[in-house]
C-alpha cells in the first residue's frame, strides 16, 4: 500500500507551458492552422507529459500485457475454455498472436506478465508476478481481497517503472484472460451506474441467448458484493480481475513518472476507471487508442471524457488497438519535427501565422 499511496501522491497536472509552446510550433509549420487535428493534439499532450515541447522521433515503445484467469468462469459466462488463457499467452512470446504481429510490425516490444493465470508451470519469456491462480468467483463473494487488489496495482506500477528505467518513453497496455469482459463490465456498471443489461455484450463470442445470463451474473455479483463506486480499490477487489489491477497500476505508474500510457480497448477502460477513482489526474496521461465494439464502451469513455482515435470494429483486446495507435503517435511526432516552417519557406509569404488561410 505504501507504493500505491506514494505513486498516487506524485501525479501532477500536465505542463501547460510546454503544451502552449507545442501549439505555437504547430502554428508555424506549413499547413493551415489546426488542420492536422488530433495529430496536433497528440504532440501537445506529449509535450505536457514530458514537460518539454521538444519530442524525440520514434521514441522507444512497449506494451505491457497482463494475463489472469477468473473464478466467475464457473458461471458459464464465456464460450471459451479457461485453458485458452495460458495457451494464447504463450503466443505473446512467440510472435503468433494478433498483438505480437502488430507490435513487431510497428517496432514495439511486448512485456508479458503472468499476474494470475491458472497453472504453476512458467512460460519462457513471461515475467512471473502471479498473485494466485485466478480470482475467486465474484458471483459468490469478492473476487479478491483488498490486499490482493492493492498488490495487483502495485505490480503494474513496478513493471511500468521497470520499463521506464529501461528507456521506454511510451507504454501501452494489453491483457489476456478468458471471461475478463465479465469483471470489466461489472466495473463499468458499478462506476457508471448503468444496469448490467445496458453494458453487457458478447465478449469473445458469446451467443445472444447467453448475453442475458452474463448480465444476470454481473447483476448478482454486484448485489452480493455491493462495491462502493467511489472507492476504486474496493470495486477492483469485489468485482475485478488481477490483470485489470495490473493495467491500473501501469496507468498510475506512468502518470507519476511523466510517461504517456496508451490504453487498448474494453478491459483497459475498466482499469482506467479504477485509476480515475484513485487519482483523477492519472487520466491526463492516457492516450485512448480504439473504440471497442463492446456495448459498454461509450458509457465508460464518457465518464473518463476520453475519445479514442480509431474505430475499426475491434473487440479482441490483447493490446491490439494500442499497437496500432503507436504508429499514429510516431507519425504525429515525425510530422511535428520535420515539417517545414512558414518563416523558412516561400509559401510563408502567402499563408501562415497572422495570414487568413
Amino acid at each position: 500500500m505504501n507504493l500505491l499511496v506514494s505513486i498516487s501522491r506524485n501525479i501532477y497536472s500536465l505542463d501547460k507551458k510546454s503544451i502552449d509552446k507545442c501549439r505555437k510550433r504547430w502554428d508555424n509549420l506549413i499547413h493551415p492552422k489546426g488542420t492536422l487535428g488530433k495529430l496536433e493534439d497528440i504532440t501537445a499532450m506529449l509535450s505536457g507529459v514530458y514537460g518539454s515541447h521538444k519530442i524525440d522521433d520514434r521514441p522507444k515503445k512497449c506494451i505491457i500485457a497482463f494475463a489472469a484467469d477468473h473464478g466467475v468462469y464457473e458461471e458459464g459466462v464465456s464460450p471459451q475454455t479457461q485453458d485458452i488463457t495460458r495457451m494464447q499467452f504463450e503466443n505473446f512470446t512467440n510472435g503468433k498472436c494478433a498483438v505480437a504481429t502488430l507490435a513487431a510490425f510497428n517496432n514495439i516490444n511486448i512485456i508479458p506478465v503472468d499476474i494470475g493465470m491458472m497453472g504453476t508451470e512458467a512460460i519462457y519469456g513471461v515475467l512471473d508476478y502471479k498473485i494466485r491462480q485466478g480470482t475467486s468467483n465474484m458471483a459468490i463473494g469478492p473476487a479478491m481481497t483488498a490486499n490482493e487488489a492493492v498488490k495487483a496495482i502495485e505490480i503494474g506500477i513496478e513493471v511500468a517503472e521497470r520499463c521506464i528505467v529501461d528507456g521506454y518513453k511510451i507504454i501501452g497496455v494489453g491483457e489476456m484472460g478468458i471471461s475478463n469482459t465479465t469483471p470489466a463490465t461489472a466495473i463499468i456498471s458499478v462506476m457508471t451506474g448503468k444496469d448490467p443489461k445496458e453494458v453487457t455484450d458478447m465478449g469473445a463470442g458469446l451467443k445472444d441467448e447467453l448475453i442475458k445470463h452474463k448480465a444476470d451474473i454481473i447483476r448478482k455479483s454486484i448485489e452480493i458484493n455491493n462495491p462502493n463506486p467511489t472507492d476504486g480499490i474496493e470495486v477492483l477487489s469485489k468485482v475485478g480481475g488481477f490483470e485489470i489491477g495490473g493495467i491500473t497500476g501501469v496507468i498510475l505508474g506512468c502518470a507519476a513518472n511523466r510517461t504517456p500510457v496508451v490504453i487498448d480497448g474494453y478491459i483497459s477502460y475498466a482499469a482506467a476507471l479504477i485509476a480515475y477513482r484513485i487519482n483523477p489526474k492519472s487520466i491526463d496521461y492516457v492516450i485512448p487508442s480504439h473504440f471497442s465494439k463492446e456495448k459498454g464502451s461509450q458509457a465508460a469513455l464518457d465518464m473518463l471524457k476520453l475519445e479514442p482515435m480509431l474505430n475499426l470494429d475491434m473487440r479482441l483486446g490483447e493490446g491490439t488497438g494500442a499497437a496500432l495507435m503507436m504508429n499514429i503517435i510516431d507519425s504525429a511526432i515525425y510530422a511535428y519535427n520535420n515539417m517545414g516552417k512558414f518563416e523558412e519557406e516561400e509559401i510563408g509569404k502567402f499563408m501562415g501565422p497572422g495570414i487568413d488561410s
